[in-house]
């Protein structure tokens, strides 16, 4: 089903579930959280030790985009992507960025060794740019900071990057692909992998906001929309108001019976201080990682335990940590070592 399709009737015990577990995420849903819904700060390195590298452009079903592809300069109207390509291997997976993506690398490739799977068999895949864009159709352009044209992310991945994938020979289970992505990107990921269970074997939330109806989170989005750089976006250009269909369409815990058959994986930090906090960080990553993370992991959890109620294995991996790359880097080696791209 297209993103702007109506939302699929639920049942009235699930109804019922989801308000209970609703009730916990808003005790945790606190107004400290305004300006944080992205990733934290970024380390100054790439990754491109694979030496596997095969970069390709796609056609941007007509959004706006920035045409930086390192130092060279891309024709208007096109979507990077940076892949880790090997012949042979028999999987791949789309890698998604968070709120604050750059229009040069993938946040995957400057803070994380991820692109290291291609040696294990899956090739990886690194669509560039989206700030703030939910990779997702967007209603309208965002007016509050001059966008010219709406956001047609969801658009560019299925109907342009899968298809470009398949002719370039990336091979997936069946024909199939993963999808995997952090923060805002993390519950794209599981909602364009509901959409679209004919591309997907596998789909993958880590700090994701995979429970987008509960109450608060409307809010919460607004507001941490409004201190994206370098100008404020309006959400209500993404999908309309609280009460427009396409934030069901685009809640992961209102898609669970989309995704069986899928393997489903979801992570988050705890919110506590780990192995990846340093002193230089700390004023980020108390108060943005961690009251940040304290809602990725009610999130994950009220969708994990959704999924079990109907039904749907779900993978996941908690760690001791906050809203960090480094954390992130660790949940896709633990859900490569669950058996998740196999």
């Amino acid at each position: 089903m297209g993103a702007g399709e109506m939302k699929p009737k639920a049942t009235g015990g699930f109804r019922l579930r989801s308000r209970l577990v609703a009730v916990v995420v808003a005790a945790l849903t606190v107004a400290g959280l305004v300006g944080v819904v992205a990733g934290s700060g970024q380390a100054d390195a790439r990754i491109n030790g694979t030496g596997l590298q095969n970069n390709f452009s796609i056609d941007a079903c007509g959004m706006p985009t920035n045409g930086a592809f390192g130092n060279k300069s891309m024709a208007p109207g096109r979507v990077n992507v940076r892949t880790w390509f090997k012949p042979g291997n028999q999987r791949t997976v789309i890698m998604l960025d968070g709120m604050r993506a750059q229009y040069d690398y993938s946040g995957w490739e400057i803070n994380t060794n991820i692109q290291e799977l291609v040696k294990r068999g899956i090739n990886v895949v690194e669509p560039i740019g989206g700030p703030a864009s939910f990779y997702t159709n967007w209603n309208a352009p965002s007016n509050f900071n001059g966008q010219q044209r709406r956001y047609m992310w969801e658009c560019v991945i299925q109907n342009r990057l899968v298809p470009a994938l398949k002719q370039r020979g990336y091979k997936g289970k069946n024909g199939k692909y993963a999808i995997m992505g952090i923060s805002s990107g993390g519950n794209a990921a599981l909602s364009l992998a509901a959409h679209r269970p004919d591309l997907y074997y596998a789909a993958g939330s880590l700090s994701g906001y995979n429970f987008l109806s509960a109450p608060g989170m409307h809010t919460m989005i607004r507001l941490a929309m409004l201190d994206v750089a370098p100008a404020p976006w309006n959400v209500d250009a993404m999908w309309g108001p609280p009460w427009d269909p396409r934030w069901y369409d685009n809640d992961p815990s209102m898609l669970i019976n989309r995704m069986h058959g899928m393997k489903i994986f979801v992570g988050s930090g705890n919110g506590l201080f780990g192995r990846y906090n340093a002193l230089p960080n700390v004023f980020d990553d108390l108060f943005k990682g961690s009251t940040l993370e304290v809602l990725a992991f009610t999130q994950a959890k009220a969708f994990e335990g959704l999924a079990l109620i109907n039904g749907l294995p779900v993978m996941s991996h908690y760690a001791n940590g906050t809203h960090a790359w480094g954390y992130w880097q660790d949940m896709v080696w633990n859900a490569y070592a669950q058996g998740f791209f196999r």
